[in-house]
């Protein structure tokens, strides 16, 4: 992950505040696409992020008692 990319948790609250915009209505049809689009963005991005914990969940089940992870 990038510096410039939010945490997961600034992109789930992010994605919350775009559908609660876009369930709302009131916006043109180029502003709902807009935030159509950044909230794609961000729902891959969230994907991304839970993968990665899966992936290190994954890791620590296999490993053996009393193994230490090499983070």
């Amino acid at each position: 992950m990038s510096d410039a990319e939010p945490t997961y948790e600034q992109a789930r609250d992010e994605l919350v505040q775009i559908v609660a915009k876009l369930e709302a209505g009131g916006t043109t049809l180029e502003e709902s696409l807009a935030l159509w689009q950044r909230g794609e963005e961000l729902a891959t991005l969230c994907e991304r992020y839970l993968e990665g914990a899966r992936e290190r969940l994954d890791a620590a089940s296999r490993q053996e008692p009393g193994e230490t992870s090499a983070q």
